[in-house]
């Protein structure tokens, strides 16, 4: 469970980075977004790096379902669009894939 709330919260701090440079480069906001923007990818860094998992490669693919969910719950609460039907079957397949990989058994090597 620790995992998944890590997740989440490091979901959060990627969106709002990413999405400062958007609103600097798309929007039109002033190049003083970046600032804030920058800080949050650290933090996103920071937090992914605290997810339980033996190899960094598996802590970021289980990271990409919980990442395109929280994509799409950004889309609707900060952007205002609903997701549509796809976008909703979609985050629902890659959540089942981030779960497979995140809590699936794992066997001992050497």
């Amino acid at each position: 469970m620790r995992s998944v709330l890590l997740q989440i919260l490091a979901a959060f701090f990627e969106i709002a980075g990413c999405f400062a440079f958007w609103a600097w480069l798309r929007l039109g906001r002033t190049v003083l977004w970046t600032l804030p923007g920058v800080l949050s990818l650290i933090l996103f860094a920071f937090v992914l790096t605290r997810v339980d998992s033996a190899a960094a490669g598996r802590a970021y693919a289980a990271y990409g379902g919980v990442y395109i969910a929280a994509s799409l719950f950004w889309l609707w609460a900060v952007e205002r669009q609903a997701p549509d039907r796809w976008d909703l079957t979609g985050a629902a397949i890659c959540l089942v894939g981030a779960a497979i990989i995140l809590l699936g058994p794992r066997t001992s090597v050497g």
